[in-house]
């Protein structure tokens, strides 16, 4: 397979601006989520002033800006001032509260209102059914399943994406994302199990030159790293 025959679109997971750029100009990424964990690994203090630069920047490809608070008042509050910020504005919304109390509601009241939600943190196929109903029919938005997180569980991803897909099927404008991607095959994987978007790490996208790569040759590459390496630093047995 291909990297441009395949038909998922790939979203850059990150909060840092200038590679948000970068990867808006390559013409693979046609995407952008962001987090808080990402914000406060990337050093950002002013969340607004952030979202304002890079929207700024990046006017005709989707970024979804996550709420902050944990009750469902102050998340409507939040998510209305979200939306406002750009046309091209998804607002994330977690699937609970910390106290595990349902979104449902919430994302009932906001996908009546119009506004492209992506829920975010769903983990069990429980929540994707009990999620589908709550949107509006004519209202984009994007259901985020943490494939990768379920792979840290030892559990294998790919049957509850593919049954996730299922459920979502009589919702033709809700689009199944692949999220915490951890390697490059999980791109293939996602694309076979009918995800919609897949998102990847600035460091995954770097490795997306290597798509393809025939493994005699990554061999050799690989012996000539580990070589160089010894090398520079003069490392002996003899």
């Amino acid at each position: 397979m291909e990297f441009k025959n395949l038909k998922i679109k790939i979203y850059s997971d990150g909060a840092d601006a200038a590679d948000m750029v970068t990867a808006a100009n390559n013409g693979i990424v046609k995407g952008f989520t962001t987090n808080p964990t990402l914000m406060k690994k990337s050093g950002i203090t002013d969340y607004e002033a952030f979202a304002k630069i890079v929207l700024s920047k990046i006017t005709d490809l989707p970024i979804s800006f996550e709420v902050f608070s944990d009750d469902f008042e102050s998340m409507e509050k939040e998510a209305l001032m979200i939306n406002s910020w750009g046309g091209n504005v998804y607002v994330k919304i977690p699937v609970t509260n910390t106290k595990g109390e349902s979104s449902v509601p919430l994302i009932k009241t906001l996908s009546l209102k119009g506004l492209k939600l992506n829920i975010t943190a769903i983990l069990t196929l429980e929540q994707v059914g009990e999620l589908v109903d709550a949107f509006d029919d004519t209202t984009s938005s994007i259901i985020s399943v943490f494939a990768g997180r379920i792979a840290d569980t030892g559990r294998d991803p790919v049957p509850y994406m593919k049954e996730a897909k299922k459920i979502l099927k009589s919702k033709p404008k809700l689009e199944l994302l692949w999220a915490s991607s951890r390697e490059v095959l999980n791109i293939i994987q996602a694309e076979e199990c009918g995800c919609d978007i897949i998102t990847v790490t600035n460091d995954l996208l770097k490795k997306l030159n290597m798509f393809g790569k025939d493994l005699k040759e990554l061999s050799l590459d690989t012996v000539k790293m580990f070589y160089n390496d010894a090398q520079s630093v003069g490392y002996k047995i003899l």
